[in-house]
């Protein structure tokens, strides 16, 4: 058997090869949508990829199933309970995919989604009776199960889903042997869960030991824990789980469409008529100058996440970026399924040179320096709730960078408006999209709350 993990670290996100080395045929499961690496790899061994497994309808990203079925033929398989525009394979319980010697079975394990299916590994060099891992996708994570909320708001209750991800633990995984290998389809970073660990793998009976949602409860304790403190899902989480069921473009005719050189004219155009022009610059960059009322979404952090977070998911995109990083960050949106961005701003910041009255700052403090202000100051502190209770600044007014336009009109006025977050990410994102709204007051506190705190400078919590 060749068994390959694929990590996509900026949206915690796993997938995976498996093949038969005889007959050299292979699956991926769950794939990312830019698949090239799949193809290099297969081409590397030898393989043909025959199958596309998707363990579930993915919220979080586009999976690459149609790209793997456009570019090398492969059949696509979803669990029975799922419905989809694109001709597939429905999977039940112990359907099998063969790939020689080795193969596939299944396992439906709703609960995360109602069509969530695992698929366990067979290798007879192994064992010819016990698998030897069992891809679990959103059901069972390293540390923590997949939430069951998620799909609440398009027609099925988290209630209802929790009732289905207990019995799928109890009456299905954990029956499995305890030397199962399992390997989840995401880790730590992803919105897809409250706990996950960073780990590759485990063993079931590791989980069984110190996964807090494998441990003896009644179903009713299960419902309540599963479903407390989850973070909150972007809104293009229930756009891309519908993508995934479509038979939609491809992202190469995606890119096509979008890696468009754009003037300086054509941009401000766009953007006199709606669209939406974010920067993925570092933030220190940005902050030296960038286009006014451009969005600051760095490349060097959680981009798309943030991007899906904060962009809205049907008007038009214009990227500027370093030259050589426009490509990957029109990419990285297509991962998520935003296709709509319609060119990128040529030169990138350099077409401003002769234009200084296009050009807007974001200003900058230290946190010691936020304490020398004179006058009405506002500290902004843009982190999630827990963030906020577990430490922060006292008197400061917090309100999440996801709820950041929503609740604008709760920022009071002041002089200094400083936002922070917890070491200057999204405390960026925050502060020119502050701007796009219309305050000339922002300071963006370098460094975060790390640096406050790194300053010796006065902390509370909540419950203090």
């Amino acid at each position: 058997m060749y068994f390959q993990r694929y990590y996509l670290e900026c949206l915690s996100h796993a997938s995976y090869m498996v093949a038969d080395e005889e007959t050299k045929i292979a699956a991926v499961i769950d794939p990312q949508r830019d698949i090239d690496i799949y193809l290099e790899d297969a081409k590397e061994h030898g393989f043909e990829i025959k199958h596309v497994i998707l363990t579930h309808f993915h919220a979080d990203f586009v999976a690459g199933h149609i790209e793997l079925r456009n570019r090398v033929g492969a059949q696509i398989y979803i669990g029975s309970k799922g419905e989809a525009e694109f001709d597939h394979v429905k999977l039940s319980d112990d359907d099998r995919v063969e790939l020689g010697a080795v193969y596939l079975s299944t396992i439906e394990t709703p609960g995360h989604t109602p069509e969530g299916i695992t698929m366990l590994v067979y290798d007879p060099s192994y064992s010819s009776d016990e698998p030897y891992a069992a891809l679990t996708g959103d059901t069972l994570f390293i540390g923590d199960v997949g939430r069951p909320d998620l799909l609440a708001s398009i027609g099925v209750t988290a209630d209802e889903l929790g009732n289905m991800l207990y019995d799928s633990l109890h009456e299905k995984l954990l029956k499995l042997p305890d030397a199962t290998r399992i390997y989840p389809a995401h880790g730590a970073g992803s919105l897809c869960g409250k706990a996950l660990s960073s780990e590759p793998y485990s063993t079931l009976g590791e989980q069984r030991k110190y996964n807090y949602a494998l441990q003896p409860m009644s179903r009713e304790e299960f419902l309540k824990i599963v479903t407390a403190a989850q973070p909150d899902a972007p809104d293009y989480f229930v756009h891309d789980a519908i993508m995934n069921r479509k038979n939609r473009p491809s992202l190469d005719e995606a890119m096509q469409h979008s890696m468009q050189a754009l003037s300086l004219a054509e941009v401000l155009e766009k953007q006199a008529e709606g669209a939406q022009v974010v920067d993925t610059r570092d933030p220190i960059e940005f902050a030296g100058a960038h286009l006014k009322d451009s969005l600051n979404i760095g490349i060097d952090g959680k981009y798309a996440t943030w991007a899906g977070t904060m962009l809205n998911k049907t008007e038009p995109i214009v990227v500027i970026a370093d030259e050589e990083r426009v490509e990957e960050s029109i990419l990285r949106l297509g991962r998520i399924g935003f296709d709509q961005v319609v060119g990128y701003l040529k030169e990138g910041m350099d077409a401003l040179n002769d234009h200084p009255e296009l050009v807007a700052r974001t200003s900058r403090i230290t946190a010691p320096a936020v304490q020398e202000l004179d006058g009405n100051v506002v500290v902004l502190d843009i982190r999630n709730g827990k963030e906020y209770d577990d430490g922060h600044i006292e008197g400061s007014l917090n309100i999440p960078l996801n709820h950041l336009a929503e609740r604008f009109d709760e920022i009071p006025p002041a002089d200094h408006l400083v936002v922070h977050c917890a070491g200057g990410y999204r405390s960026s994102i925050g502060a020119s999209l502050l701007l796009k709204l219309g305050r000339r007051d922002v300071l963006d506190m370098v460094g975060g709350f790390k640096a406050w705190e790194a300053s010796h400078l006065p902390v509370t919590t909540t419950s203090a």
